[in-house]
Formats: C-alpha cells, sequence, structure tokens
C-alpha cells in the first residue's frame, strides 16, 4: 500500500504497517466485487431511464416468504431512544457522547468533507475518545469526557461504495473509502470497545441492493477471522436511503441477519434517489420544492410504515430520520416553531413504532428522548410491536406523483442558496453547515442540486411568478444569490468561486452527475 497524504502529527498512530496491512487485505479480497456492484448500479439505471419500475424482486421471494430472526441486539444497542449523528471532529466527538443519547454516528460519510486531514484525525479522535484522552481547551471552554456509562454507544458511518481514498493506493488503485474507514476502525478500536463491554458497531450507507448487503456481510466475516474476533461480533445498521433499497429490505435484513442491528430511515438522501433514479421519466416522478415534502407524503409514509413493519417482522431495530434543526438563542420565536415541529416528527415516528430516531444537534437530544419516554417508558424498544396492519405495495412505494406542494421561485432560491452554502463549506473542510438554522450535510445538497436538474428538463413554471426554470434562470439567480452572500462576514472568494463551478456542473450540464461528491472530491487536494 502506498499513502501518498501527508503524515501530519500523531497520523503513525493511525496509519501503522498492520493497519494498512489490514485495510490492504481487505481491498485486494473484496475490491473487485465492489466494482462489479457499482457497474450493476449504472445497469439498473439505465433499465429504469428506458421505462422499468422498481418492484419486490420476484428471485427473493422466498427469503421474504420463509421464517427467520436477525441476531439479538448487542450490548449498548438494547435501546436506541435517541441517537446523535455528525463529524468526527474533536469537538463534535465530546459533545456527542456526552450528550444524553443513547448511540452516536461518527460519520465520516455525509457529514464529514473528505479531506485527507479530517479522515485520519476523525480515527485519532475516536481512539481517544475510548482511551479517554481527548480532552481539550479551546476558546477558554474545557471538554471533557463524562463517566463512560454516560455515554452514548459509538456507531461509525464509513463512506459509501461509490466512494474511493485517493490517499491510499494499493497494487496502484484507490482504495475503497468504505473499505478504508471500515478497515481502521475495526484494527484500532474493536478491542477497546470489546474491552468497554460492547463491541465495533457501523451504519452503512447508500446501499442499493441485498448483493451490496451481501458484500458487507462478507467483508465483516474476513476481517473477524483475520483479527481473531468472534464472529457475529460486528453489528451494522443499513440506512434504507436509496430508492432501490426501499424494495429489499427483508433481503437486507437477511443477507446481514448475523451482523445485523436494524434498518434507519435516511429520509434525505431517499428523497435525492428519488429524483435520481427517476429523473429521465417526466412528471411522474416529479417532486415539489424540498421544504414542501413531508413525512406525511404518501410515498413516505409508505416507505417508513413498511420499514417498522420489516424490522420488527425480523427482530430488528428500526430506528427514524434525523431532525435537522439547530435550536438559536436569538430568536425564540423560531425556536418555538421548529421546536414543534420536531416534537410533532418524533411524536408520528414513536407512535408508528420506531424504537429510535436521529437529531443533529444536541439540544434536541431531550425533546426526543422525551417523546420516546413516553411510549417506551422503561422498556428498550418496541420491538414487540409487529405492526401486522400493514400492507405496502410497490405501487404505494412509487406514488411520487401523489405529493402535495408546490414549485416556487423561493424555493428555487433557497435550493441554489444552500448548495453554495454548502458546496463552498465542503470545500473548505466542513462536512456538517448550519445554514438557516437547519444541519445541512451532502444528502441536502444533493435534493437542492438534483431539483433543479429535474425542473430544467421538464419545463417547470414556478407558481408564484409564472416564470419557466431554465439554464438561464438559474445562472441569474447564482449570480444573484452570490452577491448576497458576498456581503456576508467571513465569506471566502476562492471557495464561492470554486462551489459555484462545481454546483453549475452538477446542476446545470445536461448529463446527471450520479454524485456531486465525486466531481467535488476530484477538485480536493
Amino acid at each position: 500500500m502506498e499513502i501518498t497524504g501527508p503524515i501530519l502529527d500523531r497520523f503513525d498512530e493511525i496509519l501503522t504497517p498492520e493497519a494498512l496491512g489490514f485495510v490492504a487485505a481487505l481491498q485486494r479480497e473484496f475490491g473487485a466485487r465492489r466494482l462489479e456492484l457499482l457497474e450493476a448500479r449504472q445497469t439498473r439505471q439505465a433499465e429504469l431511464s428506458n421505462g422499468g419500475l422498481l418492484d419486490f424482486l420476484p428471485e427473493t421471494k422466498e427469503v421474504r416468504e420463509a421464517e427467520w430472526q436477525v441476531a439479538a441486539p448487542a450490548p449498548g444497542l438494547e435501546d436506541r431512544r435517541v441517537e446523535i449523528t455528525g463529524p468526527v471532529d474533536k469537538k463534535m466527538t465530546i459533545n456527542a457522547l456526552n450528550s444524553g443519547a443513547k448511540v452516536w454516528l461518527a460519520d465520516f460519510e455525509d457529514a464529514n468533507s473528505p479531506l485527507w486531514e479530517n479522515c485520519v484525525a476523525g480515527h485519532l479522535n475516536l481512539h481517544d475518545a475510548l482511551d479517554r484522552t481527548i480532552d481539550f481547551e479551546t476558546g477558554g471552554k474545557a471538554y471533557a469526557l463524562k463517566p463512560d456509562d454516560e455515554l452514548a454507544t459509538v456507531v461509525v458511518r464509513p463512506r459509501g461504495w461509490h466512494l474511493d481514498e485517493k490517499h491510499a493506493q494499493v497494487d496502484g488503485q484507490p482504495v475503497s473509502g468504505s473499505l478504508f474507514d471500515f478497515g481502521l476502525y475495526l484494527f484500532h478500536c474493536a478491542q477497546r470497545q470489546l474491552d468497554k463491554g460492547k463491541g465495533p458497531y457501523f451504519y452503512l450507507p447508500k446501499i442499493e441492493s441485498y448483493l451490496e448487503a451481501r458484500l458487507w456481510n462478507d467483508v465483516f466475516t474476513r476481517a473477524q477471522e483475520l483479527l481473531g474476533i468472534p464472529y457475529g461480533t460486528i453489528r451494522a445498521t443499513v440506512l434504507i436511503e436509496t430508492y432501490p433499497a426501499a424494495f429489499e429490505m427483508e433481503e437486507i435484513l437477511y443477507e446481514l441477519r448475523d451482523h445485523s442491528a436494524g434498518l434507519n430511515a435516511g429520509r434525505w438522501d431517499y428523497l435525492f434517489s428519488v429524483i435520481k433514479k427517476f429523473r429521465t421519466r417526466g412528471r411522474e416522478f416529479l417532486l415539489p420544492e424540498r421544504n414542501a415534502v413531508t413525512m406525511t407524503a404518501p410515498f413516505m409514509r409508505a416507505y417508513t410504515e413498511l420499514l417498522v413493519r420489516t424490522c420488527h417482522k425480523r427482530g430488528a431495530h428500526a430506528i427514524g430520520g434525523m431532525a435537522a434543526f439547530i435550536p438559536s438563542r436569538r430568536d425564540p420565536e423560531v425556536n418555538a416553531v421548529a421546536l414543534e415541529k420536531v416534537r410533532a416528527d418524533k411524536t408520528r415516528e414513536s407512535g408508528d413504532g420506531f424504537d429510535g430516531s436521529w437529531v443533529a444537534h444536541p439540544d434536541l437530544v431531550p425533546i426526543c428522548r422525551e417523546v420516546f419516554d413516553g411510549v417506551l417508558g422503561s422498556r428498550p424498544n418496541q420491538l414487540d410491536r409487529l405492526r401486522e396492519d400493514v400492507s405496502v405495495t410497490a405501487a404505494d412505494l412509487l406514488a411520487v406523483s401523489e405529493t402535495p406542494g408546490e414549485i416556487t421561485e423561493t424555493g428555487l432560491r433557497s435550493n441554489v442558496d444552500v448548495a453554495l452554502r454548502y458546496l463552498a463549506a465542503w470545500m473548505g473542510g466542513l462536512g456538517a453547515v448550519a445554514i438557516h438554522n437547519l444541519m445541512e450535510d451532502a444528502a441536502t445538497a444533493e435534493i437542492s442540486r438534483s431539483q433543479i436538474w429535474q425542473w430544467i428538463h421538464n419545463d417547470i413554471t414556478l407558481a408564484d411568478t409564472g416564470a419557466q426554470v431554465t439554464k438561464e434562470l438559474v445562472e441569474q439567480i447564482i449570480s444573484e444569490e452570490l452577491a448576497k452572500i458576498a456581503g456576508e462576514p467571513g465569506y471566502d472568494e476562492k471557495l464561492f468561486d470554486q462551489a459555484t463551478a462545481l454546483f453549475k456542473e452538477v446542476a446545470l450540464d445536461d448529463d446527471f452527475a450520479e454524485f456531486l461528491t465525486l466531481p467535488a472530491y476530484a477538485r480536493m487536494p
């Protein structure tokens, strides 16, 4: 293996010959299968673009009809009523672990800008947190961990199968970002977690088929063999955040059953995936502006109801979506309205049978916990709620056209503004960004740019102005929004120039970029 990124302070503690050898072994054994599965995504996309539809798979009917259960909840994952998500920088590591949440999703993916320094330092922070040596001071404020029994359980989200780590190469080829993140964490921290009575746990992003889940399961099995860890020690929760995965939930659980910790409703990326998969299919799969799409839309209700039903049928946890609101100390009225929306969202999820849910800010942990406490009481979960009343068809999941809402100039400007701000921050090394009291990450930026692409290619007329969405109109709005941003404190012209060029490429080009993070990462040093 060749490392081309700089070796900064203490990086040699993570990038040891033994750890890199472990990652290289996984890459050599599984890298080719990963590439084959990425090619299979393209084949399926071509079928959808040519008029095909998604459906429950005939070839896996026996799996759906058979009697089986996933493994019992692992230590530290029995009660997941509140989970907090965030990047793996030092401050967030301490704040998330101390937040009162049951689980911290330590994120190397959508909330992390994959600068080499961020990726390796993130592993150092996890290593130090488990060793309780992460305390530090900044800005006159001290950060220190609470006692171990008060800390959230660490669950790591590695990058998705589609992403490389270009600063690490095996036999002249970039290492899978998934295997790099997974391998380094498992090598350094698996035994540390076991010594604390828990284990190495993961969230798996962007999975599009049960075969991709099978690959992860084979990676887990082999990795445990190589490190001498008992089979089934690793546990993973899969984010159902792609449209195809919604039709393969049972199969995904089945493939990972001995290593499964359940499924999560990754609703922001799910909306992006709906647009991406059916972007060429006209208005049948056209969504209104993103702020108008709520979890009560029929196709979103079908998706979440099916997720709970599927998980509890198989003894697996069902985890709800993220509350992205960031409380403000300056505007109590904005807070009151937003917190009521968060409460309503978590009330709906807990009432539907979810075992827990996500928040993006420590100040939202109490309200989420209060809502789930009201349903769970002293019980760790509600796996006994089998939701046998739920019956969801493929047509229900595909009913995008029944989503109420409009497309307005206000919504278009919001998409442009959020995407530009986020991409500038991402290029500067921040993956989770507070924008207008919401925590934005790569998923919400993907929705913003893909909606604009879809509106341009469907001759959409804005409901409030009557103007047609064209490339020229979007370019005009880009200029106008940039002029507003340029007058704000901290404006970085270089970063916004990079963000603007990237945004135009992924929103205005005739060809649709599969993920904006791919051309964005190519621009990174």
